[in-house]
């Protein structure tokens, strides 16, 4: 079995982690978009070409909208979608 050197070990030993995985959590900050987001949305990142022409999550969600309404209803989902909303 190989031996390790000194300063390899401790730096292993503390909290289970290397020292260059240690989070220094005092300079962490909150996540500024973490209150508009609601139980059961998903996070998409848009390409910059789309995202110039759709610049908020209402407009992208009306055009999307919009498409489901065209597809077949074989073709939609059965659950989801925003409470209180009907689905075709």
């Amino acid at each position: 079995m190989k031996k390790m050197s000194e300063t390899r070990a401790k730096a292993k030993r503390e909290n289970g982690l290397r020292s260059e995985y240690r989070l220094d959590c005092s300079k962490a900050k909150p996540n500024r978009f973490a209150e508009r987001a609601q139980p059961g949305s998903v996070a998409v990142l848009l390409d910059p070409d789309v995202a110039h022409v759709f610049k908020t999550a209402e407009s992208v969600n009306a055009v999307l909208r919009a498409l489901m309404a065209t597809m077949p209803v074989a073709a939609r989902p059965r659950s989801g979608g925003r409470p209180g909303q009907a689905h075709g």
